[in-house]
């Protein structure tokens, strides 16, 4: 499949932006809530961890259903975040990277003659691969920008 050089890039090489802004950071700092109600870092890095497994669920659904309903995805309703919020930053981080080879790969590998197939979802609409990707990277750059705004507390 072919992607921008756009896409392509920052699915490469964006998610690295995590262990750069948290380098010189300790335990208490990567805890701190900015409000008793609201994500630290670890939280946030938690999250991008969970939900590329949640986007690579989702292409799988887009190649193997016709045009598939993809539901809001809400860390705070699935089950499965706790145990990526109990695992350690340093895990988190190496598992985004392992992680993203997987999604690269899928990605790369998927047909020309399927990258036009799409998934709803009730809000973004009916998006083909190639969007979803696009999503995927803007809500991962949303969630860098929440942890530099954190860093900065």
């Amino acid at each position: 499949m072919n992607l921008s050089n756009s896409i392509t890039s920052r699915l490469k090489f964006q998610h690295e932006t995590i262990g750069e802004l948290i380098l010189n950071l300790d335990e208490q700092q990567l805890f701190k809530r900015p409000q008793p109600d609201k994500w630290n870092i670890h939280d946030n890095i938690a999250h991008l961890a969970r939900y590329q497994h949640v986007f690579i669920e989702r292409i799988n659904q887009i190649l193997n259903t016709e045009n598939p309903l993809l539901g809001s995805y809400k860390a705070d309703n699935d089950p499965e975040f706790i145990s990526w919020q109990n695992k350690s930053t340093e895990e988190l981080i190496q598992q985004i990277s392992a992680d993203r080879q997987d999604i690269i790969q899928l990605i790369n590998t998927i047909p020309e003659n399927q990258s036009d197939r799409k998934g709803s979802h009730p809000f973004f609409g009916n998006l083909n691969i190639a969007k979803w990707t696009e999503r995927f990277l803007l809500h991962e750059a949303h969630h860098l920008f929440t942890i530099i705004n954190l860093v900065n507390l």
